[in-house]
């Protein structure tokens, strides 16, 4: 695999390509997915990237399938496709020794306010495959998924509806369907 294997054709400078790495790197390090605010807070202070160097790079490799971006109204989360951690894996060995246990530091640090911000989570996204929104909703508890429902719909006020929904009564919501569930 080479470099143009990886990312864009256009020149990229061995910076900006060890750059994308260690956010490759930082967002496969979590469980779970990892909110931009986490993202930049460790891209900033630990790995001398400035915001627009961030924005770029988390969408080009949301652009070329390396990252999945799920967003709602109000927070944008990132998660790391199995071809992103192929590409990860082809690529590690050229991540420095330092910059990695900063990131193992980072995510030890974080794990548990990053778990937080995911307990009861919505977002949607646009399939461009699907031509509709997927709307994720669920309710999480440590390492366990309480329930997680995917719902497609045609339109973003449709999303944002179920998604603002969710966000102000999921225990309700969580009830009601198991009880629905559960019901003979």
């Amino acid at each position: 695999m080479t470099q143009l294997d990886l990312f864009p054709p256009e020149e990229e400078s061995a910076d900006q390509l060890g750059k994308k790495l260690i956010l490759l790197y930082l967002i496969d390090k979590f469980d779970i997915p990892l909110s931009y605010n986490h993202i930049s807070k460790f891209a900033v202070d630990e790995a001398s990237m400035n915001y627009f160097q961030l924005d770029t790079y988390l969408h080009e490799m949301t652009e070329i399938g390396y990252l999945e971006k799920s967003s709602n109204d109000n927070s944008t989360h990132y998660t790391v496709t199995d071809e992103g951690v192929t590409a990860l894996e082809s690529f590690i060995k050229s991540i420095p020794s330092d910059i990695k246990t900063k990131v193992t530091k980072f995510a030890a640090d974080n794990h548990r306010t990053a778990k937080k911000d995911f307990q009861n989570i919505t977002n949607y996204f646009f399939d461009k495959e699907s031509n509709e929104y997927i709307v994720k909703c669920g309710v999480y508890e440590d390492n366990m998924t309480l329930m997680e429902i995917n719902l497609s719909v045609v339109s973003k006020e449709q999303a944002l509806t179920i998604s603002n929904n969710w966000k102000e009564d999921t225990s309700n919501l969580y009830g009601q369907i198991l009880n629905l569930l559960l019901n003979n």
